[in-house]
């Protein structure tokens, strides 16, 4: 019987504010980074977890810890333990009585919960052989259900209802699994959006993303009134009618501003605005979504747990969310999120760049398509142009969809030597950069 003998934590950063790749209006200098975790086993095979936490810099070294911290709730216990129960598992670490202190289920304590939560789907899913879309797709309906804490939600979905969608697209599945290889998932992308960039580099951008088969770029916004209106006329001139522009605020406006903020922008014909005010704020994302109807609005990527999105569904605050592969409690709470957006009919486009970010969420969204919608036509997964050479398995993008990953796990494993490289403050990259900054 394998048993885990290590939880391994590592600071990895990325000097991409050099380049201001990643810039918007709350973030303009970030430099991607990720607390990275390993659960290691004595099996032979050295089978063992990846998972990561994505921040941007200062703060990693925190995040790290938080990781770290967690060990003595993982080492020395069996493979199967874990691996056969995921649900149980996930229930433990953020039932902790000490622990949801620091939260409860919010915050660093719960981004490492969820990184060491997405490890383990990462060891189940290597030692079923199978990438994890397919681990979740090849679930019952009721092993699906058994996944989900339902606390706190059964006012907005029971386990019954949980059921009930699960087992009427359980006849689709092999359909759709086929349909997944052979099309890939939608992809949109953000790699011409950052804020930093210039006009004539984002148009540049934008032309490339078009030429790529991306259906949809977005902007980031939020700075200075003129310049978005400038920026979001000109990508529109760049692209067309025929490509979808969104944009994201990233948290930067108060309700009022937001509303009057994007009426001069509704002429460019916004595909959605992403995080125009706080993530918490339930009730000011549905105040926007009524005053700027029918300009789409929507949020997620910082949304702390499943309840808060209970919230914004029950509120009707937003037209369509995103979710983060590693911002809730892994992948079991993403699992209650997207049967709640399942049952309110709302559409889900994941957050994905950073660091592993894609990596990790299209698992997610096409476990959705295979075993819960049957829905993937009219969404798509964000997609950014960065880092994915320092992942073992990376994505893959054709025509702008993302190619359905094969190898076994979540996708989350980063290369040794990469890793070494990009370690804080010590790693050679870190060590370098003040001497390549001077040359």
């Amino acid at each position: 019987m394998a048993t885990i003998t290590a939880l391994d934590t590592y600071d990895v950063r990325f000097p991409t504010s050099r380049d201001h790749d990643g810039s918007d209006a709350m973030n303009p200098d970030p430099d991607y980074s990720a607390a990275y975790v390993v659960l290691r086993t004595d099996s032979a095979d050295g089978l063992a977890g990846y998972g990561l936490v994505f921040t941007i810099g200062r703060g990693n070294d925190v995040q790290t810890a938080a990781l770290a911290a967690l060990a003595h709730m993982v080492v020395g216990r069996s493979v199967e333990s874990i691996a056969d129960d995921l649900g149980a598992f996930a229930r433990e670490l953020n039932s902790d009585s000490q622990l949801r202190w620091l939260g409860p289920e919010k915050g660093v304590m719960h981004m490492a919960i969820g990184a060491v939560i997405n490890a383990a789907w990462d060891l189940a899913a290597r030692r079923a052989g199978k990438p994890v879309w397919r681990f979740l797709a090849d679930m019952t309906p009721e092993q699906l259900v058994a996944q989900i804490d339902f606390r706190y939600l059964t006012d907005a979905l029971t386990p019954e209802q949980a059921l009930a969608i699960l087992r009427e697209a359980e006849p689709h599945k092999q359909a759709r699994i086929a349909q997944l290889e052979t099309e890939g998932y939608p992809a949109y992308t953000t790699s011409p959006g950052w804020l930093g960039y210039t006009d004539e580099k984002m148009q540049r951008l934008a032309r490339q993303a078009v030429a790529d088969g991306f259906r949809t770029i977005k902007l980031k916004v939020g700075l200075r009134l003129d310049d978005d209106i400038r920026r979001c006329r000109l990508a529109r001139e760049t692209v067309g009618p025929d490509i979808a522009i969104a944009v994201d605020a990233n948290q930067r406006w108060d309700v009022g501003t937001a509303i009057e903020w994007l009426k001069p922008l509704e002429s460019v014909g916004l595909a959605w605005v992403e995080e125009p005010t706080s993530p918490d704020d339930v009730l000011g994302h549905a105040a926007i979504r009524r005053a700027v109807a029918p300009t789409p609005i929507s949020t997620g990527e910082h949304g702390q747990n499943r309840v808060l999105f209970k919230q914004l569904f029950q509120a009707e605050a937003v037209d369509l969310i995103q979710i983060d592969a590693a911002r809730v409690g892994g992948v079991n709470d993403n699992l209650a999120i997207l049967l709640m957006a399942a049952k309110f009919g709302v559409r889900v486009f994941p957050h994905a760049g950073g660091v592993g970010l894609c990596e990790l969420v299209q698992h997610l969204a096409m476990a959705d398509f295979v075993a819960i919608t049957g829905k993937k036509d009219d969404r798509a997964i964000e997609f950014v142009d960065h880092l994915h050479e320092h992942f073992v398995d990376p994505v893959r993008i054709e025509r702008g969809h993302y190619l359905a990953p094969s190898a076994p796990g979540f996708s989350a494993e980063m290369h040794p030597a990469s890793v070494q490289d990009h370690l804080f403050p010590g790693g050679i990259v870190w060590r370098e950069l003040p001497l390549a900054a001077e040359g």
